[in-house]
């Protein structure tokens, strides 16, 4: 059957040999329908992002653009708006049916971490092609602060498809009716999409942005920053706030949303003409987001906004976005949320999980 791997049939690659690591596979590292991957024990900068292309391995291509290698085995700083390579722990020889998609980790989004995997013979950021074999590299640029990291960390997923089967219109509208995958209306066009809310009831905050001189994020430090120290709050007026180009958002969708368990989903734009900013989304959404089965009552997507060249009015209730959903080849025998370690279950506007409670 085509459509998106569950955990199980992921644990099932591990222990055929088709999903590897230089270390022992971590608990919780396997997702109920993705696989995190972990920062091996080298950074290396490098003058600027890459890609292998066809035919050239990345070690190839990082002898021509490295700058200087760094030991992340005690901890290493990544500074903010420089770009570094780093080889993954995991490798992949994968069957010949099977091909894989990478993204950024929902916390490593929120921290503006530009993260994306890279391949040999590689042509596109964060694909990987059928029956692929080699290592996975990690390129990484912190765009709004600088970030200690150590090996083992986990910024990237990966999930791996067999086939495609992505819900066409009419598939998507018959399974709102059948499950309620939106509260509201569901504004349905080549995916669901989401709007942004900014007319919360009971506050005027509405975001944050982020602060353009803070410090150093510790990456294994859970609840311990201050979010004054790193994000300026944000009121709308008139439902409206106007975003500064370059500046980096952290805003929250008006739409609750729900992923069956049967059905995973990935954040996509919604067009690229509707503004002068985009949607830096970490996209993956499990199968039991916002499920009632799984402890959520829906939940809403959290937004990492970024704007381009020039300053752009951003209107409560403007779709910036849209889910496109996707079979699972079977249900996942544990749903997002549900006895796992999942931060952003039944969440609303929510920092990474770095920061305290504001």
């Amino acid at each position: 059957m085509n459509g998106v791997l569950p955990g199980q049939s992921i644990e099932a690659l591990i222990l055929a040999g088709q999903i590897s690591a230089g270390e022992p596979f971590a608990d919780g590292q396997v997702q109920p329908a993705s696989l995190d991957l972990r920062l091996g024990r080298t950074a290396f900068r490098v003058r600027a992002s890459f890609l292998a292309g066809g035919g050239a391995s990345v070690a190839e291509r990082l002898a021509h653009f490295e700058m200087h290698k760094i030991d992340l085995s005690d901890g290493a700083v990544l500074e903010k708006n420089c770009v570094y390579l780093v080889p993954l722990q995991e490798t992949l020889d994968l069957p010949d049916d099977v091909s894989a998609v990478a993204n950024a980790k929902s916390s490593t989004g929120r921290l503006d971490l530009l993260t994306r995997v890279i391949t040999d013979g590689g042509v596109e950021f964060d694909r990987i092609a059928r029956g692929y074999c080699g290592p996975l590299y990690a390129e990484i640029c912190p765009r709004s602060f600088s970030v200690l990291v150590r090996p083992g960390m986990r910024l990237n997923q990966i999930r791996f498809r067999r086939g495609r089967s992505v819900l066409d219109d009419d598939d998507l509208r018959a399974l709102h009716e059948r499950a309620g995958l939106v509260s509201g209306e569901a504004v349905i066009s080549e995916g669901l999409g989401f709007s942004v809310d900014l007319r919360p009831e009971g506050t005027r905050l509405v975001g944050w942005r982020a602060k353009p001189h803070a410090g150093v994020i510790d990456l294994d430090r859970i609840g311990f920053y201050r979010p004054a120290d790193f994000w300026e709050p944000v009121e709308a007026e008139d439902g409206r706030i106007i975003l500064d180009p370059g500046a980096f958002y952290i805003l929250v969708s008006r739409e609750a949303v729900h992923i069956p368990p049967q059905y995973a989903a990935e954040m996509a734009p919604y067009v690229a003409m509707v503004g002068e900013f985009r949607v830096h989304y970490a996209g993956f959404f499990d199968p039991g987001f916002g499920h009632a089965e799984a402890g959520g009552q829906g939940a809403r997507g959290v937004l990492e906004v970024r704007c381009h060249e020039a300053p752009f009015v951003l209107e409560h209730g403007q779709i910036v976005g849209r889910l496109v959903y996707e079979r699972m080849t079977e249900r996942p025998e544990t749903l997002y949320g549900a006895g796992i370690a999942s931060s952003y279950q039944g969440q609303g506007l929510k920092l990474s999980k770095h920061f305290r409670a504001p």
